[in-house]
């Protein structure tokens, strides 16, 4: 049976005593989970069932569909602790260095629950028109009008936490914010912009002739969205001496090249805060190249490193004067490293036109008069679905909560933090930073002994060594990855929690890992 509003008060209490235990108890769980592949199949509750296995018959209880008659809710909630709880990789750990980190506020929290409270698809149109003319107008709203009036708002909060141009302002009614899923999703629906623009300003041009640009260090994000759109895709080349940066030199050069073979670049993908190492595209110099190509739509995926724009001593060296002057396009993700849970994605447009000229599909039951007027914001025509869950609802709670000050606080102690870790790399004689630490992020290598022939081979082998000691290990999480074909393990701080001691915990047990490879590997000395 469905619960009742008592049934559901007394859930939603034991839930929350539920959570703050969990979070109470976080440093006593290890950071991974140790279920291995096809764990919860096996576990969830169901019907015995015979099995005959060369020749011999054996019972096993298995679930294969839904229970046909409902389940007490109890019982429900006692599974998710015993059976789903162990299942999770806890990225809220204060150990926990892999990947980038995940917010999850409690305000963050609160916020997804009163908005799950009231769902509703989200798909109304917002009349952010002036004052003076709100007065004169009468508005009959068919669907729940706050999800996108909030939206329209806290987008344009955001827009000034960063420092972001006025030209992006939703109140300006020229470009504007929208809450997407994720950075692959505002990607996509920027690539889908720019290539309806570049066709419709090039007609004659041969659609297989259009290609995406990204680099060799940008997120896979630009090579799936050329991949569902039916596009080509190029990485341009960067180089380790450039800080793997994308250089305005080598951009002019392959935009001749390319010019030369027929191809037509539409979009550029430019990375602040790249997810292998941190690195920062050089802005200056390739929006001073795109100026002699505009129609060459610069995108900037800031999806991680973004949010330290709210701090201003980190404004240049993110080219935010750039931004502001020549971008097309920018994104953050407030659920990486801003505090919002997961999912809250921030596009920035300079011109919302693109995007619904783009993406504007409207049959007879969505027409309004003032979106036919286009004096709203219809956010339907700024992303791919229809309907759209109320994400702003988080957001607000999470800026109001926090405010301009804690935001600022939170990011430089994230970066103060790392600072702390790249300073014990460095004090290392086993191991070093193979690029300069960027924001929050460290990327590192075991050091080869002198006098071992093949130095780079060895050390790739050693670092290898060291990450699989690493991720077998349930009490830390860290990732790999490969900068210009060399080896490397990444170091990535951002949990809120996350405080010096787990800091210098995570150096020495890295350190007694790398000892251990030293000590167990054989080497080839000269």
């Amino acid at each position: 049976m469905p619960m009742d509003i008592e049934e559901f008060r007394r859930a939603g209490y034991q839930a929350i005593d539920r959570i703050c235990d969990f979070y109470y108890n976080l440093e006593k769980r290890n950071v991974s989970s140790a279920a291995e592949p096809g764990y919860l199949r096996e576990a969830l509750p169901g019907q015995l069932k015979m099995f005959l296995v060369k020749k011999r018959k054996f019972e096993r209880r298995v679930i294969d569909h839904a229970p046909e008659q409902g389940e007490d809710f109890q019982e429900i909630a006692d599974d998710y602790q015993k059976l789903i709880l162990p299942g999770l990789t806890i990225w809220q750990h204060p150990s926990f260095f892999a990947y980038f980190p995940t917010a999850s506020t409690f305000e963050g929290m609160l916020g997804d629950l009163y908005a799950s409270s009231t769902a509703n698809p989200g798909f109304n149109v917002s009349p952010y028109i002036p004052r003076l003319l709100l007065q004169l107008i009468f508005l009959k709203w068919d669907c729940s009008p706050a999800c996108t009036e909030l939206e329209a708002v806290v987008m344009d909060w955001g827009a000034k936490l960063f420092g972001l141009d006025k030209a992006f302002y939703n109140e300006n009614a020229t470009g504007g914010g929208v809450i997407q899923t994720t950075a692959s999703d505002s990607v996509l629906v920027t690539v889908v912009a720019a290539r309806s623009l570049y066709m419709r300003t090039h007609p004659d041009v041969d659609f297989s002739k259009l290609v995406v640009y990204t680099t060799t260090q940008t997120h896979s994000l630009g090579k799936k969205a050329a991949l569902v759109l039916g596009l080509r895709a190029k990485a341009l080349e960067v180089r380790t001496e450039d800080a793997l940066a994308l250089r305005g030199s080598t951009l002019q050069y392959v935009l001749e090249e390319d010019r030369k073979e027929g191809i037509h670049p539409f979009i550029l993908i430019a990375t602040v805060g790249t997810t292998s190492s941190g690195a920062v595209d050089n802005l200056s110099e390739i929006f001073a190249v795109a100026q002699q190509h505009p129609s060459l739509w610069i995108h900037v995926d800031a999806a991680w490193a973004g949010v330290t724009l709210a701090c201003p001593e980190f404004r240049s060296v993110c080219y935010l004067d750039e931004i502001n002057r020549y971008a097309h396009s920018f994104c953050i993700n407030f659920h990486k490293w801003g505090l919002v849970n997961f999912d809250c994605s921030a596009l920035w447009v300079r011109d919302r036109k693109y995007l619904s000229d783009a993406l504007d599909i409207t049959p007879e039951y969505l027409r309004t008069k003032h979106g036919e007027e286009g004096t709203v914001i219809d956010y339907r025509n700024w992303h791919l679905s229809l309907g759209r869950r109320f994400r702003s609802l988080k957001l607000w709670f999470v800026l109001r909560s926090y405010g301009v000050k804690g935001f600022q606080d939170y990011i430089r102690k994230g970066i103060n933090l790392n600072n702390r870790f790249a300073s014990l790399i460095d004090s290392s004689t086993e191991l070093f930073l193979l690029t300069a630490p960027s924001f929050a992020l460290s990327v590192f290598c075991v050091q080869a002994p002198e006098g071992v022939a093949n130095k780079s081979g060895i050390q790739t082998i050693l670092t290898q060594k060291l990450y699989e000691k690493l991720s077998a290990r349930k009490d830390i999480a860290i990732t790999k990855t490969e900068l210009n074909g060399i080896f490397c393990v990444r170091f990535a701080v951002g949990a809120a929690r996350t405080e010096e001691r787990h800091i210098d915990a995570a150096f020495s047990l890295i350190l007694e890992e790398t000892r251990k490879v030293l000590s167990e590997t054989s080497l080839d000395l000269r």
